[in-house]
C-alpha cells in the first residue's frame, strides 16, 4: 500500500481550510478490471480442448523420467514403447476437478501474500536471462551481483509481487548457485521467492533454506504455498527428466508449478495459431495431471497465450503468460513489443504476467534501465486497476459553486486539497515542455533511468531481517558449501 499525504497547507483568509487527502494505492493486490477478450468462438475453444485431450489419449506424450512414468501408470494411463505415456480423459478430468482454482502463496510477510485465481493480476520482472546490461557497464554475463541487484529493484517496486529467476549468476558454481540465489531474494526482499528444479537435491535444500528462514514447521510449510518454479515442457509433446522431477518435487511439497510449454509456431509446435495452443494445451494438461496424481490438490499454473486464455477459463484454472521483447536494446521497438504483449496478456485475462519488465533481446538479457521504463508502464496499468471513487466529496458540487463562469478551479478548496495526491506522479518520464527538457540538458529516459535504479539501489534498506534467522542461513550455506553443495541432478 502506497500512501502519499498531502502537504499542510495554511489556511486562507475568508475560508476555511480543506481536509487533507490521503492518496491510497495498492499495488500488491491488483484485479484486472477489463472482461476477457475471445479470439476464437466458444464452440473452437470447445474443439481445441477436445483435440488435447484425443493427443493425450491416442497420440501420448514421451515421458523421459520413470518415476515420473509409474505415477501416470499408477494412475491409470497406459505406457507404450518404453517411454510413450497414453492418457485417458477420465484421468484428465479427474485431475483438473482436483486443482485448486484459488492459491494463496505465501510472502515473507502477509502484505506480500500474492492470491492467483482468474481475475488477478500478478507481474514479475524478465526472468531466467544469461547477460544483464546497463548503460554504465554495457552488456555482460549475469552474475551475482547483478542477481542481488535486481532482486532489489524487483523489492522496491510494488508492482512486481513475484521475484522471478531474474539472471543466471555464473560467476558462482552450479552446486552452490542455489545457495546464493535462496540466501539473495530471502534477505533483500520479503517477496514470493523463485526455487529452481534443477534436481531433487537442490530443490530439498532450497526448501529447507525457506522453511527455516521463514520460521515454519514441516507442517506449515508442506500445507500452504511458500514458494513456485517453472516448468517448461520440451515440446512438441515431450516431458523431459529435471522437468517431470521438478513438478513431482513441488506437488509432493504443496508449492506451485507453473507449467510452460515452449511452443514456438512452426518450430516446436504447429504453425497455426490454433494448432499450436492445442498442443500447448495438452501438454499443460498432462504436467497438470501427474501433479494431482502425486498429490491431489498441489497447487499449479500454466501458461498460454491470448487465445489459451479462453482454454485457461474453460478448465478453470489461473494461468500465466508473458511479455517482452526481441530488440537488443531499449529503444522505441523494446517498448512498443513489451507494452503490446502487455496489453495481450491483460486482455486475455493472465493472472501472472513474466517477463514484464527489463526484457530483451527475446529472453537473453535483462536491462536495469528497461526494468525502470517499464516499471512506469506496469504502475499506470496498475492505476487503472484502483477503484475510482465518486462520492458527494469527488462529484464536488462545493467546487463546481465556489468557482464562476468563465473561472478556474487552480485555487479551489477541493484543487488546493488534492492537487498532490491526485494524479499518478511518473518515475521516469519527464512531462517538462522542450525548453525546460532543453534547459535541464536534454536527457531521454533510458539516461535518467539510469539515475533511477542507481538512487533505488545505493538507498534501499531492504525488508526487516531477523538476525538470529539470518546468521542461521549463513551457517547453513558455510557448511553444506564445505560439503559440496548439491549437483543439480535428479
Amino acid at each position: 500500500m502506497t500512501e502519499t499525504p498531502a502537504r499542510e497547507r495554511p489556511k486562507r483568509r475568508g475560508r476555511s481550510a480543506a481536509p487533507s487527502v490521503t492518496r491510497k494505492v495498492n499495488y500488491r493486490q491488483l484485479k484486472n478490471p477489463f472482461p476477457p477478450m475471445k479470439v476464437f468462438s466458444d464452440d473452437r475453444i470447445a474443439a481445441m480442448h477436445e483435440a488435447a485431450l484425443n493427443v493425450l489419449e491416442n497420440l501420448g506424450i514421451r515421458v523421459l523420467l520413470p518415476d515420473a512414468r509409474d505415477h501416470f501408470v499408477c494412475g491409470g494411463a497406459i505406457l507404450k514403447d518404453e517411454d510413450m505415456i497414453h492418457i485417458g480423459r477420465e484421468m484428465v478430468t479427474a485431475a483438473l476437478a482436483s486443482a485448486p482454482k484459488s492459491i494463496r502463496a505465501h510472502g515473507g510477510v502477509p502484505e506480500r501474500d500474492v492470491i492467483l485465481e482468474p481475475g488477478s493480476l500478478v507481474f514479475q520482472p524478465g526472468a531466467g536471462a544469461p547477460h544483464a546490461t546497463d548503460l554504465t557497464r554495457g552488456r555482460r554475463p549475469g552474475t551475482a551481483s547483478d542477481f542481488r541487484d535486481l532482486t532489489k529493484l524487483t523489492q522496491h517496486f510494488d508492482v512486481l509481487q513475484m521475484v522471478p529467476p531474474l539472471i543466471e549468476p555464473q560467476d558462482v558454481p552450479t552446486n552452490i548457485r542455489h545457495y546464493m540465489t535462496m540466501e539473495a531474494q530471502l534477505t533483500l526482499s520479503d517477496k514470493l521467492p523463485f526455487i529452481f528444479s534443477r534436481g531433487t537435491p537442490q530443490v530439498e535444500q532450497s526448501f529447507e533454506i525457506l522453511r527455516d528462514f521463514r520460521g515454519l514447521s514441516d507442517d506449515q510449510f508442506h500445507n500452504s504455498v511458500h514458494s513456485y518454479t517453472i516448468i517448461n515442457t520440451n515440446s512438441p509433446r515431450q516431458l523431459d527428466i529435471p522437468m517431470a522431477q521438478g513438478l513431482i518435487d513441488f506437488a509432493k511439497a504443496g508449492q506451485v508449478s507453473i507449467v510452460t510449454p515452449f511452443t514456438l509456431m512452426g518450430a516446436m509446435a504447429p504453425i497455426t495459431v490454433a494448432g499450436a495452443i492445442t498442443l500447448s494445451h495438452a501438454e499443460a494438461l498432462a504436467a497438470i495431471t501427474l501433479t494431482q496424481l502425486v498429490r491431489p490438490g498441489a497447487p499449479e499454473h500454466f501458461k498460454a497465450s491470448l487465445a489459451a486464455g479462453q482454454l485457461a477459463r474453460l478448465i478453470g484454472l489461473p494461468w500465466r503468460s508473458a511479455a517482452g521483447s526481441a530488440s537488443n536494446t531499449s529503444d522505441v521497438q523494446a517498448a512498443g513489443e513489451t507494452q503490446f504483449g502487455l496489453w495481450g496478456c491483460i486482455m486475455a485475462g493472465a493472472t501472472v504476467t513474466i517477463h514484464a519488465a527489463g526484457w530483451l533481446e527475446g529472453g537473453l538479457t535483462v536491462s536495469y534501465e528497461k526494468l525502470i521504463t517499464d516499471i512506469e508502464i506496469l504502475q499506470m496499468v496498475a492505476e487503472l486497476c484502483a477503484e475510482t471513487p465518486a462520492t458527494d466529496a469527488e462529484i464536488g458540487l462545493d467546487a463546481l459553486a465556489e468557482v464562476a463562469p468563465g473561472g478556474h478551479f487552480f485555487a479551489a478548496q477541493q484543487t488546493m486539497a488534492r492537487y498532490q495526491t491526485e494524479f499518478y506522479q511518473p518515475i521516469a518520464a519527464d512531462w517538462s515542455n522542450f525548453g525546460s527538457w532543453t534547459e535541464n540538458g536534454s536527457i531521454d529516459a533510458t539516461t535518467r533511468a539510469t539515475g533511477i535504479w542507481q538512487r533505488i539501489l545505493n538507498d534501499e534498506e531492504g525488508p526487516e531481517i531477523d538476525e538470529v534467522r539470518k546468521n542461521s542461513l549463513d551457517e547453513y550455506i558455510r557448511r553444506e558449501t564445505a560439503n559440496g553443495g548439491a549437483e543439480p541432478v535428479s
